[in-house]
């Protein structure tokens, strides 16, 4: 790399989610753009749209948030600072909680507010049809057949182009798969937080994007850089989505997209 240039997001590599949507692999992570505990509007309003602006800059063509996510805060934010989008941006979001206050989530998988949901996810990014829907968790009180059957209705109606998943074991991703193609996994994942490994391979074999929602816990590691480049290096499916609501840091993810981890520092992790 010459001295000087800028390190982007298109430094991390390409995946096609879906086979037919090409990101760059370091995607943007939406949730801290909102208040504390994940609720409200964002402390510096015009801080966190400088900091969508600069991650479309940095090459970011891939935006994960929620509806829940404020609620309703983060995607709003999203379309206020990008609409109208850049062709080649991916938005995707994910439907399945509902909020009561700041740090409380209340899982919600019946089909009336998965299409509550979505309909105000639409809405408020101001599109027609959402790139990537995802379960945000599967409602353990809610047949699984109803919200697998929900989302495949949603596909059909030509409101979402890809459906995933997240925080799902292989099974659960198999029983979803008779309903429609899963082509995103959203599980806890990170260098010290490595429980859903068996996950992580089976998304290797499948050609499932992985996204791993806090990669930056790091343990003993210092080095959040080193930390999303191991991620980087763990799978080619592999897509994290560090999030921030700071320009600087923001700045500082990106550039791990030119780490080149050695393989010593790449096991010791």
């Amino acid at each position: 790399m010459k001295k000087n240039q800028v390190i982007t997001a298109a430094d991390s590599g390409t995946f096609a989610l879906g086979g037919d949507l090409k990101v760059h692999r370091l995607g943007f992570g939406a949730m801290r753009i909102t208040g504390d505990g994940v609720w409200g509007p964002p402390k510096d309003r015009a801080e966190a749209i400088a900091v969508l602006r600069r991650a479309i800059e940095l090459d970011v063509n891939l935006i994960d948030t929620a509806e829940s996510y404020g609620p309703h805060v983060s995607e709003q934010l999203i379309a206020d600072a990008l609409y109208p989008y850049p062709r080649d941006l991916v938005i995707a979001t994910k439907g399945g909680f509902d909020r009561s206050g700041a740090g409380k989530w209340e899982m919600n998988g019946h089909p009336k507010r998965l299409r509550e949901g979505l309909e105000g996810s639409l809405r408020r990014l101001k599109l027609e049809r959402i790139d990537l829907w995802q379960l945000h968790r599967i409602d353990p009180n809610v047949d699984e057949d109803d919200q697998f059957g929900t989302i495949a209705e949603f596909q059909k109606q030509g409101k979402i182009r890809h459906a995933g998943l997240s925080e799902v074991t292989v099974e659960q991703i198999e029983r979803a798969r008779r309903y429609f193609t899963v082509v995103s996994v959203q599980n806890r994942y990170n260098v010290a937080d490595r429980e859903w490994e068996p996950v992580v391979d089976y998304c290797t074999r499948e050609s499932i994007a992985f996204i791993p929602w806090y990669p930056l816990k790091v343990g003993k590691v210092e080095d959040k850089g080193k930390a999303l480049a191991w991620l980087l290096r763990r799978s080619p499916v592999m897509l994290p989505i560090p999030g921030t609501s700071k320009v600087k840091h923001l700045e500082d993810n990106v550039a791990a997209a030119a780490i080149e981890l050695s393989d010593e520092e790449f096991e010791k992790m």
